[in-house]
């Protein structure tokens, strides 16, 4: 595949973590990005404005509507012939103690978070199959491995992710793609807003590397793993927390 250019597909790259990877992966002229989110953003907009070339595009989504994703995926082969790359990134939170949990923000991080996330993988996996090649990875969080207090149904999300992505690594090694997660810890995003100042000290405090992590201490981590050199690396979880969870 040296010498192709790839399509990468980044879910939930209007904003966060995901805005950082569709920067990095434009800032390589090996790929073509195509990115989603609920919004255009300041970002999304900028990015379109100065990139003028194809090289980018962004299309409203909500990924939970499988139809839609399947929509998503054809008209991206369809522009730009491949779809080399998926970052499984796009997810929702919801802070609350179980016994406030409310029901409907659990279904809509079940819809998001997971029905969305294999809607999307199974709809780029048929392309990649076709072609024996290709790099799957999916965001997932420290809070599947270890918990956290207010967020027992969005860790039942990631973790589920993580033995998604151990399973599927096994269908399709044998097809040239791998599959892994990368698991991050507390990032500076809007993410950790929920968190009171007092909860991200306490973070801190408990970091053997004393601060929160940025999302451009994830982005390499993630453009790794799509390359050549990772040819060998699938059904793992690369967790990058600064040793929170050592």
């Amino acid at each position: 595949m040296s010498g192709h250019i790839r399509t990468a597909i980044i879910t939930g790259g209007n904003r966060g973590l995901g805005q950082t990877i569709v920067e990095r992966f434009l800032a390589n002229p090996a790929y073509n990005v195509v990115t989603c989110g609920r919004e255009a953003t300041p970002f999304i907009e900028q990015t379109a404005a100065a990139q003028k070339n194809g090289r980018f595009h962004f299309e409203k989504l909500d990924i939970s509507k499988a139809t839609d994703v399947q929509a998503f995926v054809k008209e991206t082969r369809k522009r730009l012939g491949t779809i080399d790359v998926l970052v499984n990134n796009a997810a929702v939170v919801s802070y609350s103690v179980l016994g406030l949990q409310d029901m409907d923000a659990v279904g809509t991080m079940l819809d998001v978070n997971i029905r969305g996330t294999i809607a999307m993988t199974k709809a780029c996996a048929r392309e990649m199959i076709t072609k024996k090649w290709g790099r799957i990875i999916t965001i997932t969080s420290i809070v599947g491995h270890v918990g956290y207090r207010g967020l027992s149904a969005y860790s039942l999300t990631k973790a589920g992710l993580d033995g998604f992505t151990r399973s599927i690594a096994r269908e399709f090694g044998p097809k040239g793609i791998t599959v892994n997660s990368v698991s991050p810890g507390f990032l500076h995003t809007r993410m950790t807003h929920g968190l009171t100042t007092d909860q991200q000290q306490q973070i801190v405090r408990r970091t053997p590397m004393g601060r929160l992590g940025t999302t451009a201490d994830v982005a390499p981590v993630i453009e790794f793993l799509c390359s050549d050199e990772a040819s060998f690396i699938t059904g793992q979880t690369i967790i990058v927390d600064g040793g929170l969870t050592t």
